[in-house]
């Protein structure tokens, strides 16, 4: 898998594509990042890549040129290619999105904007727009870095552990279970007792319950499509939190 990041910031990419699964998958030649510095691509002398915007207003917004001169140097290889233009504007990235990335086979360019934002004829030269989420950030190093990390992880061998990526929040539609190690006991807060018995039939049907408590809790509109054995750990929980609300209201006062 290649991605091609255009940024007028280089370094922000090339830092954390050293470590971690990134570094190792590209170190195993599972994935390949190509940085395209934008300042490379004017034709200012002054390696300028912003101006003012016409019609007045605060800030300066990225020009055209340096975006059209990189792409057109990346497509001269004629590869298939998703140019995705990281945006406010953009559908929100989801880890469907990154399964559908994959599956495609497709290489990836991701356009990073700064300051005001690029030239809106960008939208000429590009096939879809992507958000990472509704706030904003100095640029689109992050959210291009965001995407990387999240595709390759699903890259076959690009984790040590297959098992993990599959059982990561939001890989079967919920959030994931709670995750304990040793000691056993920290500041009287223990290990529940189900993790230390042994009983790994008994341990997956715990997971599952309180992968689906806590997406109930803290996610409930990520609860869709779920199986016949989903719903009635569901509604088991639901019956649950219903009786401790009830007791909880007519709990007797001391006085």
């Amino acid at each position: 898998m290649i991605f091609e990041v255009l940024t007028i910031f280089p370094e922000l990419i090339e830092c954390y594509t050293k470590y971690g699964v990134i570094g190792k998958a590209i170190e195993k030649g599972l994935a390949k990042v190509k940085i395209y510095n934008l300042r490379d691509y004017t034709s200012d002398k002054h390696k300028k890549v912003d101006d003012y915007p016409y019609g007045g207003g605060a800030g300066m917004v990225m020009q055209i040129e340096p975006f059209y001169n990189a792409l057109k140097e990346i497509k001269k290889d004629g590869k298939p290619r998703k140019v995705i233009l990281l945006s406010p504007k953009g559908i929100m990235f989801t880890q469907e999105t990154a399964k559908s990335f994959l599956t495609e086979g497709k290489g990836i360019v991701l356009i990073c904007g700064r300051y005001e934002g690029i030239d809106e004829r960008i939208k000429f030269f590009i096939e879809e727009e992507i958000s990472i989420g509704d706030y904003v950030l100095s640029g689109g190093e992050l959210p291009a870095l965001v995407i990387i990390d999240s595709i390759i992880r699903l890259i076959p061998g690009a984790l040590g552990d297959e098992i993990s990526a599959k059982e990561d929040s939001f890989m079967k539609g919920f959030l994931d279970y709670p995750h304990y190690t040793r000691p056993e006991e920290f500041e009287s807060m223990r290990v529940p007792e189900i993790l230390l018995s042994g009983n790994h039939k008994e341990i997956a049907v715990w997971r599952k319950r309180e992968a689906l408590k806590a997406t109930f809790q803290k996610r409930p509109e990520l609860l869709k499509n779920l199986s016949p054995e989903d719903m009635k750990i569901l509604k088991e929980l639901c019956s649950e939190i219903n009786k401790k609300i009830m007791e909880e209201a007519y709990e007797p006062v001391n006085h």
